[in-house]
């Protein structure tokens, strides 16, 4: 089993900037993909930005050049920079993981996907005022 506990949401006007953090614990040997989705009231969920084991880096067309992924040397923290923020950057952002034995492939959008390959965290809010 694995835990992850986000933190860093706020409230911000367009154009600015957050950091999310995610801490993992538990087994977390058992993750081979990390990442980040969110889900806005009344849409799908989103797959926002992912990392590898290698670090390599993934992210939704509508993020890219705005938010960046990294995480620690010892993959115990996981963050999301977030900058040029606009209101429909709006969500609850989920930090989420892929088991090493998932093998469906479309790792960034299967972080959003609910099942027994994933863990969740319990998201943190972004609000973007205009």
């Amino acid at each position: 089993q694995v835990q992850l506990v986000e933190s860093g949401g706020g409230s911000v006007q367009s154009g600015g900037s957050l950091r999310l953090s995610c801490v993992a614990s538990g087994y977390t040997y058992s993750i081979g993909y990390m990442g980040w989705f969110r889900q806005a009231p009344g849409k799908e969920r989103e797959g926002v930005a992912g990392i590898d084991r290698d670090g390599t880096t993934t992210y939704g067309d509508s993020v890219k050049g705005r938010f960046t992924i990294s995480q620690d040397n010892a993959k115990i923290t996981l963050y999301l920079q977030m900058n040029s923020l606009k209101p429909e950057d709006t969500a609850m952002y989920y930090c989420a993981a892929l088991k090493r034995r998932y093998s469906g492939g479309y790792y960034l959008a299967a972080l959003a996907y609910q099942g027994p390959d994933n863990y969740w965290g319990q998201g943190t809010q972004v609000t973007v005022s205009s």
